[in-house]
């Protein structure tokens, strides 16, 4: 469907199509609750007193309201109609995220609860619906403050400081409703073998499916690549399709096969399903990580998802894929996607340019030191492992940035150790670094982090010809290098703001006085990882100023500060590790 009269109309999940949808983005009805009493007050059923522009969070000015202080509750509410020709089949009502804590009402029955402000949820509101007019009803409780949700970067304090910055409260990313018939593909698990040209598609149905099939076509370029057909009778169904030609996917390179669902009974087609994949290996014995069997050095920035416009959410969906083509055009093949859970269709352009991201919960905020914490941070962590696992992009998982003691208590080793092994079991093909910088208990990757800002310090460090080959170890002790492949996954920062006024500005250490001093201290400390043999990546901070943290190479309204050519020079020169 064509829907180009409302903000964010592309559709919101590009690895799981079918034909008929409705984007539900556009103006709302909107209340601030500011004593989150609204259902005793009746807003379940009740006009509200506002508007807001969805998806865009209230705190933004795309939204229409630009309310930055804390918010314990906001409440949404709009009419909308379901096809006639919906009739027989289940209607899905979809929420790309809602930050935080959720609960919908159809009609004014309760539809549904989820709880956590990065992934997707969907409730089948088939059975609430009424003919004609349905009225929608969305109540998000918001408390960053609490120490029981993720935050991320969003500010504790009132104000935007250091590197937390304006919050987000609510719908963030696209509202949509699905038709789905009764029986139905749920969802699918693919599994690329590129050692031998295949890909294993495992695909859970919905609904009794006795006496049904499964066809599943791969496609290059349009032309039939390869296919299987099996019987279907039962919850989930598992199957291999060869390939012909074999293409793999690469950064720069990224190859991708288009992929068919079909569901018949008796020959007649009951559900549909689009998709695609890329076939890529992927392996981290030794120092390297290797990407198709070959070392390949990441050289990655740090991308936090904010916008000044938008905050959490890109105005369009073509700034998503600008920025990624930004950054590669200052040599990096990929970015560190920090402190927030990225919205599919980043991930989908990620996947269609051949840039490689890493996978990071917004983990700030939340106290991982009681079970409490836990339980509050898992189920999410696992509902984002899930949903993104198809992208060929994604090369690995971090749950935890710098998990520091808080308030004299250390951290929980036994958190970090069960995050990683249940991550591990989800997904055995990524590697997962348990809880980047620090402190360390079990992970596949040795990260660290380091801000140093003088390459006379910083160089010596990663010298290889040092007793420990350069490998540097920040709180030694707290944690201990095992062997793993090693990659320095926060450095630079390099404060650069030439010509602002206010005092506001942040960034790490002592700014430079001139852009050649700025480019000369980039290209030693990138220089000095490049060059040691036991470094396989590492991750600039940060590819765009956010509010009034000002280490990007870019403003925070997307210019260069800089001739993208020189940074892009710096970041081209061979890695020892890919010799």
């Amino acid at each position: 469907m064509e829907h180009t009269a409302i903000p964010r109309p592309e559709y919101p999940r590009p690895q799981f199509a079918r034909e008929d949808w409705i984007n539900l983005n556009g103006v709302w009805e909107f209340e601030i609750d500011s004593g989150d009493s609204g259902r005793e007050r009746g807003l379940i059923t009740s006009p509200l007193g506002g508007q807001i522009t969805v998806p865009f969070c209230p705190e933004s000015r795309l939204s229409g309201v630009a309310h930055t202080d804390f918010m314990a509750a906001v409440w949404y509410r709009r009419v909308f109609e379901v096809p006639a020709d919906w009739a027989g089949s289940r209607t899905i009502l979809h929420f790309g995220a809602v930050d935080y804590d959720t609960e919908v009402w159809v009609n004014g029955v309760s539809a549904g609860k989820h709880r956590g402000g990065y992934t997707s949820f969907c409730f089948d509101i088939t059975d609430l619906l009424c003919g004609g007019e349905n009225t929608l009803t969305v109540c998000a409780r918001d408390d960053v403050r609490s120490g029981l949700q993720p935050r991320g970067k969003q500010s504790a304090l009132y104000a935007s400081h250091h590197c937390d910055y304006t919050r987000t409260t609510g719908i963030w990313q696209t509202v949509w409703l699905e038709r789905v018939p009764a029986l139905s593909i749920a969802s699918l698990r693919l599994v690329p073998d590129a050692g031998s040209g295949r890909v294993t598609v495992e695909t859970r149905l919905s609904g009794d499916t006795s006496g049904c099939r499964l066809a599943v076509r791969a496609l290059w370029d349009g032309a039939l690549a390869g296919e299987s057909v099996a019987d279907a009778g039962q919850a989930s169904v598992t199957q291999t399709v060869a390939l012909s030609p074999v293409r793999l996917w690469a950064p720069g390179d990224p190859a991708l096969y288009d992929l068919e669902l079909t569901l018949t009974r008796d020959g007649a087609a009951l559900d549909s399903v689009r998709s695609y994949f890329g076939l890529r290996s992927l392996d981290w014995s030794g120092a390297a990580i290797r990407i198709n069997g070959r070392p390949v050095f990441q050289r990655l920035v740090l991308d936090q998802g904010y916008y000044p416009d938008g905050i959490y959410t890109a105005p369009s969906d073509e700034e998503l894929r600008r920025d990624i083509e930004r950054s590669m055009a200052m040599g990096f093949n990929g970015a560190r996607l920090h402190q927030k859970i990225f919205e599919p269709r980043f991930l989908y352009w990620a996947d269609r340019l051949g840039y490689l991201v890493w996978g990071e919960h917004a983990s700030w905020g939340l106290d991982i030191t009681t079970p409490a914490g836990l339980m509050r941070f898992l189920p999410e962590w696992l509902e984002s492992v899930e949903r993104d696992f198809n992208h060929p992009a994604l090369v690995g998982w971090c749950p935890f940035n710098e998990t520091w003691d808080r308030n004299g208590t250390r951290q929980d080793d036994n958190v970090l150790s069960a995050v990683y092994r249940t991550t591990k079991a989800l997904d055995p093909t990524r590697p997962v670094i348990d809880t980047s910088g620090n402190y360390h208990v079990e992970t596949d990757i040795f990260d660290i982090h380091d801000y140093e800002q003088n390459p006379a310090v910083f160089a010596p460090r990663y010298d290889p010809s040092r007793e420990d080959m350069g490998l540097y170890v920040t709180f030694p002790d707290r944690q201990r290098y095992g062997g793993q492949p090693y990659f320095v996954s926060e450095y630079g920062g390099i404060w650069w703001n030439p010509g602002q006024a206010d005092a506001k500005a942040w960034g790490y250490g002592k700014r430079p006085q001139t852009e050649t001093e700025f480019l000369s201290r980039y290209e030693a400390l990138t220089t000095a990882l490049l060059r040691n043999p036991r470094i396989c990546a590492f991750c600039y901070t940060q590819l765009y100023d956010i509010e009034q943290e000002v280490n990007g190479l870019y403003t925070y309204g997307r210019k260069p500060k800089f001739d993208p050519e020189l940074i892009r020079r710096i970041n081209g020169q061979p890695a020892a590790i890919e010799e």
